[in-house]
């Protein structure tokens, strides 16, 4: 563009911007008061038929909206910061944005959630559900059932509960196999399997995985953390053999599994090896939770860099106040870097070390998107650890790249580059 078109088209930008309703940020940097609440105040303007700009690397990935009496009160009442902008501030927003790695991203209608969970789970026990909670972002609880009924054509996003779909009931025998809780899980699961015809919870699993990976072709976005990253391709990968102990199915492994696992077809690992013994807490040799334990508390993981005008995809899953998020373990850490598929993006990673942290990625029409770990704020989560209080959290970052997955659905994308 000549230097003559451009003045012309700045001069048009600022006849409309002066002509424009008022508008509000909601700044998204080390100002914010409440990042997570402020993600809910961005739901529910897209709810009330209310466009959202999400300006992309601008202060922190900040919102931008005309200004609504609602909205406003809203951010009063859960003390969200934000700010007034004046005409001439707007085009000095814009100016910057233009000049810079950022953009500008319209979310256009709110994102239908559903959240893949058994009827037993406790919400305060899923680190997307208590996101949700707080935030104040509605969302359906689907299980098995409704997955082979159907019922993921109504959604966008679907995120998978903290679940084992191998079959192996999270491999907690060894630990908790007297427990009431675990005992009634396994119940569950296998009268569910009966119910539905299945002589297995491995066959039940991997036919809702099926319906899963359909709904993700068919342009569905899945969201993972946790053992919900890597056992959706174990249990693939292992479709043609049985990898259950005994004490989980009734019939011992097959000895020749290991040569049987088929990588084709798996959303995000491949060349990984099963870990079949029933004793060890561990599915397979993706996760990199020894390495991740033996390091300690204090480490972080770094957040990559995109560019905002041409990724505005990655872009959008990154946004944060900070590039550095902290550490935090589950039953899957972090994913092994040599086992990821080619065509996986890595968004995030523990520096100098084989763990990779938070990955991205295409299946058919569709994405997935897996974060390691069970609970950004909670570095080692037991099983009968208190719930986290969000309320003491209201600007954690690992919990804004969870938000940040909610919303992207809601914004028109152009295709991941690779």
């Amino acid at each position: 563009m000549s230097f003559g078109s451009r003045l012309i088209a700045l001069a048009l930008l600022i006849v409309a911007v002066l002509g424009a309703q008022e508008q509000i940020l909601i700044p998204m940097d080390l100002t914010q008061t409440d990042h997570l609440k402020a993600y809910g105040i961005a739901y529910r303007l897209l709810q009330r038929g209310t466009k959202v700009e999400w300006l992309l690397n601008y202060r922190g990935g900040s919102f931008l909206f005309p200004a609504e009496n609602q909205a406003l009160r809203e951010c009063r009442l859960h003390g969200v910061y934000y700010e007034p902008v004046s005409p001439a501030k707007l085009v000095e927003i814009r100016q910057t944005i233009e000049a810079n790695n950022m953009a500008s991203v319209m979310l256009e209608r709110p994102t239908r959630i559903a959240v893949y969970a058994p009827p037993t789970a406790d919400p305060w026990d899923d680190a997307v559900r208590l996101a949700l909670d707080y935030a104040g972002i509605p969302y359906d609880v689907v299980w098995d059932p409704d997955v082979l009924a159907g019922r993921l054509s109504q959604y966008d996003w679907l995120h998978l509960h903290h679940e084992d779909f191998t079959g192996q009931f999270g491999k907690f025998y060894a630990s908790y196999r007297q427990e009431k809780w675990y005992q009634e899980e396994v119940a569950l699961n296998i009268q569910t399997a009966k119910k539905l015809g299945f002589a297995k919870v491995s066959r039940l699993k991997l036919a809702v995985l099926e319906k899963i990976r359909q709904y993700v072709a068919e342009g569905g976005m899945l969201f993972g953390m946790c053992s919900a990253t890597d056992t959706p391709d174990i249990a693939w990968a292992a479709r043609n053999t049985d990898i259950c102990a005994e004490v989980f199915d009734g019939d011992p492994v097959d000895p020749h599994c290991q040569s049987k696992l088929d990588y084709e077809g798996c959303f995000a690992f491949e060349n990984f090896q099963v870990i079949t013994d029933p004793y060890l807490y561990e599915h397979s040799n993706i996760d990199t939770y020894l390495e991740a334990s033996g390091r300690g508390p204090d480490v972080y993981f770094s957040l990559f860099d995109f560019s905002a005008k041409y990724d505005p995809v990655p872009t959008m899953l990154v946004q944060n106040h900070v590039g550095l998020v902290r550490e935090f373990l589950g039953q899957n850490c972090g994913f092994r870097r040599e086992l990821l598929k080619k065509d996986v993006l890595i968004l995030g990673e523990v520096e100098n070390t084989e763990e990779v942290k938070y990955i991205h990625g295409q299946f058919g029409k569709g994405t997935f998107t897996f974060l390691g770990g069970h609970d950004p704020e909670d570095y080692a989560h037991r099983i009968g650890d208190p719930p986290t209080d969000l309320n003491l959290h209201k600007n954690s970052p690992g919990y804004r790249l969870i938000l940040n997955n909610v919303l992207f659905p809601a914004a028109e994308k152009k295709p991941l580059k690779t």
